[in-house]
């Protein structure tokens, strides 16, 4: 009796909540395309089980991406464009090559994917990213990270219109802190800071329930989204409040 396995692909899948979601996939039984740039963290991922496959590429890099996600046979059933970055600008000083790498993979690395593979897109496609809750409110030392995010908001949420004629399904995720190798990296308090597997929990939940936003945690999303509801004088102030900055 032959069984139609769901398919889904995950990019950012050699660490943090890409690769916990690799996992708990392969878990429920999906056949899994764990996309990254890291071919031996990708192995090993791919090595803890028969369900995941390894797919070594740079998001960056037009040419690659089209060479390896646009020749697949089979269109994904999911597609979580999860792959991203982050830096940051000292004392307001802006740097235009920082921020030309934190926009090369957050927004025109999930563009190359999604070009990639927007000719499979049928009616039983749900297109998945990981946007931020960095970019519900202006934060410090976020100029470049948070701008990112909110553009990659706007066009998921631009992307769930216009697609909605070919029945693709488009979800955008916003997740607070994640503890991550990426934010492993900040020097500053994360309040409110969940696991991976926290973080895989929701947005499965999320995904299987089909909505098209899913952020987390509740409470931390809930202030931040109430507090950008404010006028911008009022933002500015209840930012620096909470931060500590009294400039």
């Amino acid at each position: 009796m032959m069984t139609n396995t769901k398919q889904v692909l995950i990019t950012g899948a050699s660490s943090g909540i890409g690769q916990q979601l690799a996992i708990d996939y392969a878990r429920e039984g999906w056949s899994v395309l764990g996309c990254g740039q890291n071919q031996e963290r990708l192995q090993a991922l791919a090595d803890t089980s028969d369900k995941i496959t390894a797919i070594s590429f740079d998001i960056t890099n037009y040419g690659d991406v089209n060479q390896k996600l646009g020749g697949l046979t089979n269109a994904p059933d999911l597609i979580i464009l999860n792959a991203g970055t982050c830096e940051y600008i000292e004392h307001g000083q802006i740097d235009v090559a920082l921020f030309r790498r934190v926009y090369d993979v957050n927004i025109f690395g999930m563009l190359n994917c999604i070009e990639a593979l927007q000719s499979s897109f049928n009616e039983n496609t749900h297109l998945v990213i990981i946007g931020s809750t960095a970019s519900y409110i202006p934060l410090p030392r976020a100029e470049a990270y948070g701008s990112s995010k909110a553009a990659v908001a706007y066009i998921a949420h631009t992307l769930a219109i216009d697609l909605a004629s070919k029945g693709v399904t488009v979800s955008l995720v916003s997740p607070g802190f994640v503890k991550t190798p990426l934010t492993d990296k900040n020097d500053f308090a994360m309040p409110m800071i969940v696991t991976p597997e926290f973080a895989s929990e929701k947005i499965r939940a999320g995904i299987a329930a089909g909505k098209k936003e899913i952020h987390f945690p509740t409470r931390f999303s809930f202030i931040l989204k109430c507090i950008s509801l404010l006028p911008i004088r009022m933002q500015l102030a209840a930012v620096k409040r909470m931060t500590g900055r009294t400039a």
